[in-house]
């Protein structure tokens, strides 16, 4: 069984291996799309820093994957105390794919469906 904290260090190396360490950039915060100048509906590559070092990186792309997450903890919870601050959604999920690809011209749907999770004594989290 292939547990959650597994996950990342197995797929980085099987994405090594297929596309080669010096085509994978870690530590970077894209923070703009670029649109493609000859097709006003698509997307181009993209802009960001490093994390960890002063670089600045512009991505061209032929195809663009927008792999941000949700947005956590937008509404404030039900719990009480403890359990107040507890959620299965990672807590870094800030909706910032949300801005970018609707920033970029993405028309976004189906936003009206909000996911109240089945709660239990002292936390909550997904069931069904």
């Amino acid at each position: 069984m292939i547990h959650g904290e597994s996950y990342k260090p197995i797929i980085a190396e099987a994405a090594k291996m297929a596309i080669g360490e010096e085509n994978i950039y870690e530590g970077v915060f894209i923070f703009e799309l670029l649109k493609d100048k000859n097709d006003p509906n698509a997307v181009a590559g993209a802009v960001g820093f490093s994390v960890r070092q002063p670089k600045f990186y512009v991505f061209k792309a032929k195809a663009v994957l927008l792999a941000t997450g949700g947005a956590t903890l937008l509404f404030r919870p039900r719990s009480t105390g403890e359990a107040a601050g507890r959620t299965w959604y990672a807590i870094f999920d800030t909706g910032s794919g949300y801005y970018m690809g609707l920033k970029a011209g993405a028309m976004l749907t189906q936003f009206e469906h909000r996911f109240i999770p089945f709660r239990f004594k002292d936390g909550y989290g997904p069931v069904g």
